[in-house]
Parts: structure tokens; C-alpha cells; sequence
């Protein structure tokens, strides 16, 4: 007699893991009362279900949201031009750039058997933007809407593919739920208090926590896994130690290029279906690249402008701050052109029909 194990198809909440985070730092808040209990319960509920950010954060603290919610707000001009500006550059990141991306990515990984290495190196140096618009565009568009409503949420992304580290990428990149992790997780299991060897351990087991976070797959513990790796290498070899200044150098360059190397790679581990596809592709990628290369001239045109637009944006943020800026420039005329254009180029090249987020699954 064959006993029949039923599967369990439970429809989840989207983004439960996000306001499960954010109700468990406040609650970790009050334990090592760092905070007072909210005794409002509609206070709490708002806390938690605070709606821009419900789905896929910032993951926000207790102490930073809470008391905004006893504070009295108001519509001003400042804060719905500053909202609004994010809200756009928001749009332009996931409707332009990574939509327009994710077609020639998914089209690559999900017919791995049907292309060669140039296309997969192509495809994975566009996934790693194509996920960075899709996620920092959706944190944009939360940090926006809250701001045109007075509120102020954390910085969720920094350019991070200009880190010149994986720890400083780590910095810049989901920066609500890296810094969760730090309090609490890594420093409560030591942090670098102890001997070297407990610090690499703590320094892993907070990337390997990480890559389980964002799902049961394999392809996820090994990209948690691999991000643990490189951490503990510059750690034990004294790397991403200095703190990094906004000064272009031919050394800053290399940093930069080898550290965008080394998460691309990751990243192949966690766009793939399987272990065995991105094997395949870093496989084909090493002993294939050369091959014929798979076009789509649209997608191209369109990720060649959104690319160099963004581009520009970060370089100039990074290393001329204030010096070449256009949404927020002094002038009127420039701010408003550049909005216009900015809107222009959102409705001709969006794609429109897209109806998910890549973080929206975790």
C-alpha cells in the first residue's frame, strides 16, 4: 500500500518576510529596551503595515518610524517636489531599465541549452542591473510617496556597483536589511569581540542566514554563501578596511571593476533555477565565451540609453556631487527640463506590462 504525501500549496502574504522583520526588530527593540512598548495598537498597525514599504521595505526600525506617527504632518511644496523627483527616478529605474533588461535576461537563463557563453555573460552583466533597478526603483518609489506625505524612510540603495569592496558593497546595497542583520544577528553572535576565527564564523553565518532569507533554494544559500566567502577573504587578508572616499583614481577603478566582477558572479547563482543551470553558465561563460551572441536590437537600443543614463546619474553623484545635477539643480528651467525629459523617456521606452517585482517573491 503506497502512502500518498500531500504537497501543501499555502498561498503566503506578499512580502511577508519584510514587515515579519520589521515587527521582530521592534520587538528585539523593546526586549533590549532601546525603545519604549507602543501601547497605541492603531499606532503599532500602521508600524507595521505602513503601506509604500509593506511589501518590499526598507526594512525600517522602530525607532526611526514609530514616532513619525505621533507627529503632525503636513502637505508642504518641499516635500512633494522631493518625493515626486524620487518617485520618477524610481519609474525611470524599474519600468525603463529593468524591465527592458529583464526581457533579454529571462529570454538567456531560461533557455540556458540555447546559447552560448557571450550571450550568458552578456545576460548576467545585465541581470545585475536589471535587479538593481527593479529592487532600488521600488525602494525609491516607497522613500517617495512616504516623503510627499512627510515621512522620512531610510536610504534602502547607494550606487552600490561602485563600491571598491564586497563589504563596502554591502554598505550600499539593501542597506535596511544589511545593517538588520548586523544588529541583529551578527553582533549578537559576537561580532568581532571574539578571536579571529569566531569573527570569520559570525561574518559567514550572517550571509549564509542571508541566502536562506531570500529562499529555500540551493541557488540562494550559494549565493548567501559565496557573499560570506568574499567577506571573510578581504577580512582575513586586511581588504575594504579604509573608507572609501569620493576620489576617481585609476586604483578605485580596478576596485571597482573587480568587485562588480565578483558580485555578477553571485548574482548568476541567484537569477539561475538551479544549481545545475548556473554551473551550466559560468560552465559556457569560461569555455564558450566567443561564441555567437543572441541579439535583440530593441532591447539593446533601449538598455544602451537607460544604461548611459543611468550612468551618468551615479558617476556624477559619486565622484562630482552637486556639481552636475539635474533634478535637483539650482535653476528652475534645468529642474523642470529634466523632469519633462525624464518623463518623456519613462513613457516612450516603459514597458508597461509587467506586472511583478523581483522582490516581491521573497
Amino acid at each position: 500500500m503506497r502512502w500518498e504525501v500531500p504537497n501543501l500549496d499555502i498561498l503566503l502574504p506578499v512580502g511577508i518576510s519584510f514587515y515579519t522583520f520589521q515587527a521582530v526588530g521592534y520587538t528585539i527593540d523593546v526586549y533590549r529596551k532601546d525603545i519604549k512598548s507602543e501601547k497605541h495598537i492603531g499606532i503599532y498597525a500602521m508600524f507595521v503595515t505602513f503601506f509604500p514599504q509593506l511589501v518590499a521595505g526598507p526594512i525600517e526600525r522602530s525607532g526611526n518610524l514609530l514616532p513619525q506617527f505621533r507627529e503632525e504632518k503636513k502637505l508642504t511644496a518641499a516635500n512633494l517636489s522631493a518625493g515626486f523627483k524620487m518617485v520618477l527616478w524610481g519609474f525611470f529605474l524599474k519600468i525603463v531599465l529593468a524591465d527592458n533588461l529583464g526581457m533579454y535576461v529571462d529570454a538567456a537563463f531560461n533557455n540556458v541549452e540555447n546559447h552560448g557563453g557571450t550571450t550568458h555573460a552578456l545576460a548576467s552583466f545585465l541581470f545585475a542591473f536589471q535587479i538593481y533597478g527593479d529592487f532600488a526603483g521600488y525602494s525609491l518609489i516607497a522613500i517617495g510617496v512616504s516623503k510627499m506625505m512627510s515621512f522620512t524612510l531610510m536610504t534602502n540603495f547607494r550606487r552600490p556597483y561602485y563600491a571598491t569592496s564586497i563589504t563596502t558593497f554591502w554598505s550600499r546595497w539593501h542597506i535596511s536589511l544589511s545593517t538588520w542583520f548586523k544588529d541583529y544577528l551578527y553582533i549578537p553572535l559576537g561580532g568581532n569581540r571574539k578571536s579571529k576565527a569566531r569573527t570569520y564564523f559570525n561574518l559567514f553565518l550572517t550571509f549564509f542566514v542571508s541566502g536562506i532569507w531570500h529562499g529555500a533554494n540551493f541557488t540562494f544559500i550559494i549565493w548567501g554563501a559565496l557573499h560570506g566567502l568574499y567577506i571573510v577573504i578581504e577580512k582575513a587578508l586586511g581588504l575594504g578596511r579604509k573608507k572609501e572616499k569620493n576620489k576617481l583614481s585609476f586604483n578605485v577603478l580596478i576596485n571597482i571593476v573587480i568587485t562588480f566582477i565578483l558580485v555578477d558572479l553571485a548574482w548568476i547563482f541567484f537569477r539561475a533555477s538551479s544549481l545545475t543551470e548556473a554551473w551550466e553558465i559560468i560552465t559556457r561563460i569560461f569555455t564558450d565565451f566567443g561564441s555567437q551572441l543572441f541579439i535583440k536590437w530593441d532591447i539593446f537600443f533601449i538598455a544602451a540609453v537607460s544604461m548611459m543614463i543611468l550612468f551618468f546619474k551615479e558617476f556624477t553623484d559619486e565622484f562630482y556631487p552637486k556639481k552636475f545635477e539635474l533634478l535637483n539643480n539650482k535653476n528652475l528651467y534645468v529642474r523642470v527640463f529634466s523632469m519633462a525629459l525624464l518623463l518623456c523617456i519613462i513613457i516612450l521606452l516603459g514597458v508597461f506590462d509587467s506586472d511583478k517585482f523581483i522582490y516581491f517573491q521573497f
